[in-house]
């Protein structure tokens, strides 16, 4: 049996807006009013990241998720709450290493290699009578189910851009995945 994926990224909040490292702050009523005016397609099961975007987003397209850890965002550690900007001001090697080192973590934080592990091994634990899943997730575990699916190398990982209200669509099975490319999240469009 085929399995088909859609990954859904989030709406956009603040702290995505600044550029600024996972605060988990949740979006407002303005950032949700895009999702609500979405339709949500045809699923056999509803995922979520654990984070308030994610839920948040899920809840705005009328779902209720379970709740799934793998599809959670790159840890940034002591980063969490900065802006990208400022790192790279103050501590410029650092911002160099992580974005060259996928085995590189911010201090307390996650390797993009672990990521790309976490997320891979979901992906390919998931039966092959799962139907049509749709998860909304972190636009990393995005990036990273990519990476995983078509067996790119690591470093392709920052590479990869995931818009907000996006779906990225992977069909098949563990070891043999397609990928349909990311598209706006509107009705027409829905897979």
């Amino acid at each position: 049996m085929t399995v088909r994926v859609m990954l859904v990224a989030p709406a956009l909040g603040a702290a995505g807006r600044a550029a600024r490292f996972g605060d988990g702050l949740p979006l407002t009523d303005a950032d949700l009013a895009p999702v609500r005016a979405l339709a949500a397609p045809r699923t056999d099961r509803v995922l979520s990241a654990p984070s308030a975007r994610c839920g948040q987003s899920a809840a705005a397209l009328g779902l209720v998720p379970e709740v799934e850890p793998a599809l959670a965002d790159l840890d940034p550690g002591a980063w969490r709450g900065r802006r990208l900007d400022e790192l790279a001001a103050s501590a410029p090697q650092l911002i160099g290493s992580w974005l060259s080192d996928p085995d590189f973590a911010p201090p307390g934080g996650e390797c993009v290699s672990a990521l790309l592990a976490r997320v891979g091994t979901w992906l390919d634990a998931l039966p092959a009578d799962a139907g049509r899943l749709l998860a909304v997730a972190e636009p990393a575990a995005v990036r990273a189910a990519v990476v995983h699916a078509l067996a790119l190398p690591p470093a392709a990982f920052w590479r990869l851009d995931v818009a907000p209200l996006t779906v990225t669509v992977l069909s098949g099975r563990a070891a043999r995945w397609n990928l349909r490319c990311g598209a706006p999240l509107t009705a027409r469009q829905l897979p």
